[in-house]
């Protein structure tokens, strides 16, 4: 392993666009079913909008962002209790580190500049033009075969990327009451499930590392 690729929303900050989106969804007569959510997490905004097919996407983008900024006004975005202590944890393997997730440098510099030195590259990498980010994270910013990254994120078309590529995985799955990402990774193939940061230790990371060198990582896909 010489790459590790934490995603920011849901692993080290709250699941800010779990709830929103089942609001924004629910509130305009949709279903919310696990299909329609595996198409919308970890796709551009645009590509997200357009699934849902409830008028121009540039519209829909607006409103869904202005329902977003009225939930973070409720619910203040915070650092995830354990996610400083899990970066030492990352640091200190002596491979790369890096944040990534769909929103802008901005967003990262906000919640997460203060621990800015422990991230390698750019820091951070935005991905809304190439979710779910895989291929390029590794092989465009790092220079590295998907097969040396392992990545953590709380989405499990992530996972199914990451399966493709070669790459390791762990899931943090939110617990928003609604999300259906803990089945979708289970059926993914996923393995690896962890309910808080704290319980990415070392010897997890020592076993992922084994088991993603040895071909074990991943259990039969449903």
């Amino acid at each position: 392993m010489k790459l590790v690729a934490v995603n920011i929303d849901g692993v080290l900050l709250p699941d800010s666009f779990s709830p929103v989106i089942y609001r924004f969804v629910v509130g305009r007569g949709l279903a919310y079913t696990a299909e329609l959510e595996r198409s919308v997490l970890s796709q551009s905004q645009m590509a997200a909008a357009q699934v849902l097919g409830l008028g121009d996407p540039e519209v829909v983008v607006r409103e869904f962002f202005r329902e977003r900024e009225a939930y973070v006004r409720e619910h203040p975005v915070r650092v995830v209790a354990g996610a400083e202590a899990l970066l030492g944890r990352l640091r200190s393997l002596g491979v790369k580190l890096v944040c990534y997730g769909g929103l802008r440098r901005e967003h990262f510099d906000r919640y997460l500049g203060h621990c800015a030195e422990l991230f390698d590259g750019p820091g951070y990498v935005c991905t809304d033009g190439f979710r779910p980010g895989v291929r390029e994270i590794a092989e465009d910013v790092f220079g590295l075969e998907c097969e040396r990254a392992l990545f953590i994120d709380d989405v499990a078309r992530v996972a199914e990327a990451a399966r493709e590529r070669g790459a390791a995985f762990i899931g943090h799955p939110s617990s928003f009451e609604h999300s259906f990402q803990r089945e979708l990774m289970a059926q993914a193939g996923v393995r690896h499930l962890v309910d808080s940061l704290e319980a990415i230790d070392e010897r997890l990371l020592e076993v992922v590392d084994a088991e993603a060198a040895a071909g074990r990582l991943w259990s039969p896909a449903a």
